[in-house]
């Protein structure tokens, strides 16, 4: 649908703004530009700018059985400064108020797609979601080098009134000076209200649409694994390759929608090329 380009579009200039690092590249300390003290106001210094699009295969809805391509763009906006150990395609966009070098926190949101019965068959019947976002904090710490732990919280904005738990651990390496490799699980919790948005059927959805009701409450959503491969073509070049794994859980699995029409396995692939300009305000 051409309103999900436009909604990603709007939701990709909303999270890039200022100090806001989305987690679609890495720096060596030699690469990222040195920080600047030019200027009195808070935006003086040294900046960056990451253009770039991503392509993609995922579900056609969450708990789907079937897939489809999907492309998005890609904009961060930052601050230039000494880089962050690790940062992962499945980070969503971030802002650090606390950074240790090993424990790191701060605010984050997520843009969240809409749902219609437009995208699948499998949704006739069931009402509408909107687009919308998720806004919360995230803590993320280092127990060695090459080991990262990050957990994100987040309320739901338009599209739902729940709140989602997100936690991932990643291992990763630099098998060149330019190329890196890293993986490892997934998990998501989520509240009641959240899980009923996309996952419940209430008597006039079951009549309407042939599935069985269905009221879940919160918990466990899935379990998963993931990774990518991430490569400096120049230095102003990043390219990636991505692929995630879940398998839906408790509240989700049990789900008639999912039961009888979709599937508690769950797969994104994907690859992403971005371009860094650099300049100084």
């Amino acid at each position: 649908m051409s309103v999900r380009l436009i909604g990603a579009l709007a939701g990709a200039v909303f999270f890039a703004s200022p100090a806001i690092v989305l987690a679609d590249e890495y720096y060596s300390d030699a690469e990222t530009p040195a920080s600047s003290s030019r200027g009195d106001h808070w935006w003086s210094g040294d900046w960056y700018l990451t253009l770039g699009a991503k392509g993609f295969v995922a579900p056609r809805y969450d708990g789907a059985s079937d897939y489809r391509l999907l492309a998005a763009p890609v904009i961060s906006l930052g601050r230039a400064g000494k880089s962050e150990k690790f940062s992962s395609l499945n980070d969503n966009a971030s802002i650090g108020f606390i950074d240790t070098g090993v424990f790191r926190a701060g605010l984050t949101g997520k843009l969240v797609s809409g749902r219609d019965d437009d995208d699948s068959r499998d949704l006739k019947g069931l009402h509408d979601t909107d687009w919308g976002v998720e806004v919360g904090g995230f803590a993320e710490f280092y127990p060695t080098d090459n080991v990262r732990g990050r957990v994100e919280v987040r309320r739901g904005i338009g599209a739902h009134d729940g709140v989602v738990a997100d936690f991932a651990v990643d291992a990763f390496t630099d098998i060149t000076p330019t190329v890196r490799v890293s993986a490892g699980p997934r998990a998501t919790v989520a509240t009641k209200d959240y899980f009923r948005e996309y996952y419940g059927v209430n008597p006039a959805e079951s009549a309407a649409s042939g599935l069985k009701e269905y009221r879940p409450g919160g918990g466990l959503k899935s379990l998963g694994i993931g990774g990518q491969i991430t490569w400096k073509t120049t230095d102003k070049i990043t390219t990636s390759a991505y692929a995630e794994y879940n398998r839906l859980m408790g509240p989700a699995a049990d789900s008639s929608l999912v039961k009888e029409r979709g599937s508690a396995n769950q797969a994104t692939f994907g690859l992403q090329a971005t371009y860094r300009f650099d300049f100084s305000l």
